[in-house]
């Protein structure tokens, strides 16, 4: 049986794991795991083992934190969309040049204008728009030179999944002191080409459900297959373990319940 290791428990513990990375100048890669992603893992090899090599995974989606706090792991959803911002915050407060790696390029200018707007000592180091395939070893080559050249130290990766695991883990790899953060529609979101859920959906746990009404078509069938995985979770038949274990050298305190 695969296994599949949640070490972030709240998004404050996030912010601080991949500053302390920062710091430490070490490489890193941050995955933000939901169902999809277990859909996903079931049939993928290769993204199976790239979450095997993930430095820092969070729980991303209430039914992957609905199923660690049945078995007493308090955690919090931590989504790279609400990582994001205050990640750049930090970045801007304390210099770290930043990279960002999709979506279609008329969202990320329009993303990357609100980011300067809100921080405007954010040092963007570089940004590609370009349509990157994992397996094309050298267009990551390529990509992987731009951010070395750039002297970018924190890399947003905003591709969908299993697309922006994949890059990042081969970007890791080539890319020594450099942080790879998966974030998904994060820049959708904040270029305001896709309109979020309000913070009560959220907190209810239908984001999935505000998101499938803006697109039904494409999001429908990913959503059945999620409710499958959900099922097979919830009656403990899932060949997949999903393991919660803090990261190496962080303090987890118990969150407070949302």
């Amino acid at each position: 049986m695969s296994a599949v290791r949640v070490n972030l428990f709240a998004p404050q513990q996030a912010l601080e794991a991949v500053l302390a990375r920062l710091e430490e100048g070490r490489a890193f890669t941050l995955f933000t795991l939901n169902l999809d992603h277990v859909v996903k893992l079931r049939g993928s090899g290769p993204f199976r083992r790239c979450y095997a090599a993930a430095d820092l995974v969070s729980a991303d989606g209430w039914p992957i934190v609905w199923y660690f706090r049945r078995r007493g792991v308090r955690l919090q959803r931590t989504t790279g969309a609400d990582l994001t911002m205050p990640l750049c915050v930090k970045a801007a407060e304390t210099g770290i040049p930043v990279f960002f790696i999709g979506p279609q390029a008329h969202v990320q200018e329009r993303a990357l204008d609100a980011l300067r707007e809100r921080s405007p000592r954010l040092n963007i180091a570089g940004a590609d728009s370009s349509i990157i395939e994992p397996e094309d070893g050298s267009a990551i080559d390529a990509l992987a030179r731009r951010i070395r050249v750039s002297g970018a130290r924190l890399c947003f990766v905003c591709l969908g999944a299993p697309k922006q695991e994949l890059v990042s883990h081969a970007l890791k790899e080539r890319c020594p002191g450099v942080g790879f953060v998966c974030v998904g529609a994060a820049l959708d979101f904040i270029s305001g080409a896709v309109k979020r859920a309000p913070r009560w959906v959220q907190r209810l746990g239908m984001e999935w459900a505000w998101r499938m009404t803006s697109d039904p078509l494409r999001l429908a069938p990913r959503y059945w297959r999620c409710a499958e995985v959900f099922l097979l979770i919830a009656l403990r038949r899932l060949p997949l373990a999903l393991i919660a274990q803090p990261a190496h050298g962080l303090a987890v305190a118990a969150p407070p319940r949302d």
